[in-house]
């Protein structure tokens, strides 16, 4: 690269949780600089799993990390040139990219589905993909399957 690396920003922790990966999740949900309505979304999408799980022993928070995990790609496919064709090579995927692309697709999908409100949404979201259900999983699902494939490529990656 020509310039120097930019400087990693450190994320506040959010006031519910005191977690930084919530605050990324929130700044993914926000739209034209509205964060405290992408707060109060997110709250209220969390309050809406938390009376959907009430019978199980675990908590809103563990849901949304284990739908963040489940939505995680751990491979992605480029494309690449190669002497006139272009092929889709599998590589690996950093950690942190891993984790913003899957919170990308749980907030992506989450608005296309059909309901009443963007709480609603997200919360139904969340909670299908922490059941391994859900659109934003099985995009992950169609990744890897796309990789897998494409595995005899991956001696062209760089």
């Amino acid at each position: 690269m020509r310039k120097r690396k930019p400087k990693v920003r450190i994320l506040a922790p959010d006031p519910r949780y005191g977690d930084p990966l919530v605050t990324q999740f929130v700044n993914n949900l926000m739209y034209k600089g509205k964060k405290s309505t992408a707060f109060e979304l997110f709250y209220n999408a969390m309050d809406l799993i938390k009376g959907r799980i009430e019978a199980e022993e675990q908590s809103e928070y563990d849901v949304w990390k284990k739908a963040v995990n489940n939505a995680m790609p751990q491979v992605e496919v480029r494309s690449r040139r190669i002497g006139g064709a272009t092929f889709q090579i599998p590589t690996e995927i950093r950690a942190k990219r891993k984790m913003s692309i899957g919170m990308k697709w749980l907030i992506k999908f989450a608005r296309q589905r059909s309901g009443k409100g963007m709480a609603e949404k997200l919360s139904a979201e969340l909670l299908a993909a922490s059941r391994n259900e859900g659109l934003a999983v099985k995009r992950k699902e169609d990744t890897h399957k796309m990789a897998e494939s494409n595995r005899a490529f991956a001696h062209y990656g760089r």
